[in-house]
């Protein structure tokens, strides 16, 4: 019989005055491949969906984990009701293998890198990929600790067509050259040791939430 890993725990958290307590859906096995897909999500659209059935496909993972977060502080506009947000999350990842998670929420986690760091702490024996789309890959240099955060996980980047080339020469994609898989090899990307990073190009999406919101 596998064992599982216990939920994840954060000592300290709180919600409405008590410790914020696990999730049963975000139990992991050990041995177990995650993509963890985070943003605002102000609003979600079927782009957001196709990242993430992209990366699930090319990579051959597990689960993937859309990590709703309570704001994007790389955005020059406030985001949405949280959660109103969480609930659209909610009706488009239905998939089976689909998790949406409101850990950085109720947890009050600060930051990507901080988020993954006690993930791995947690469950030493997952594999995790950071999953996004390479309009973020264009400014993933702005994040708050973003090459801890590359030396950390793996990560995926999923085209989208606004400014393609401008992504693949960003500069944290010029900082990460040296540890980048050619997208024929990235279903090994989630079973190998960090650093490590593809960009995978199929099929474009054009939808985007600045779109949705003007509209």
């Amino acid at each position: 019989m596998k064992r599982r890993s216990a939920p994840v725990r954060f000592s300290g958290a709180i919600r409405r005055g008590r410790r914020a307590g696990p999730l049963k859906r975000e139990t992991l096995r050990p041995g177990m491949t995650v993509g963890l897909f985070g943003g605002s999500f102000d609003p979600v659209h079927a782009g957001h969906l196709h990242v993430a059935k992209v990366a699930l496909k090319q990579l051959g993972l597990d689960r993937i984990w859309w990590i709703v977060s309570p704001q994007n502080p790389l955005k020059n506009h406030a985001p949405g009701a949280y959660e109103a947000r969480l609930i659209r999350v909610e009706h488009i990842a239905r998939q089976p293998c689909m998790v949406v998670s409101d850990i950085e929420h109720r947890t009050e986690i600060p930051t990507t890198a901080d988020l993954i760091r006690v993930l791995k702490t947690r469950h030493p024996r997952v594999r995790f990929v950071w999953i996004m789309g390479a309009d973020n890959l264009q400014q993933f240099h702005r994040w708050y600790r973003w090459r801890d955060i590359a030396k950390a996980t793996a990560i995926a980047v999923i085209a989208r067509p606004q400014n393609p080339v401008r992504a693949r020469l960003s500069p944290a994609a010029r900082a990460m050259a040296a540890h980048r898989i050619t997208e024929i090899h990235s279903n090994i990307l989630a079973k190998r040791d960090a650093p490590g990073w593809t960009y995978l190009t199929e099929p474009l999406h054009t939808e985007a939430s600045s779109r949705l919101r003007d509209a």
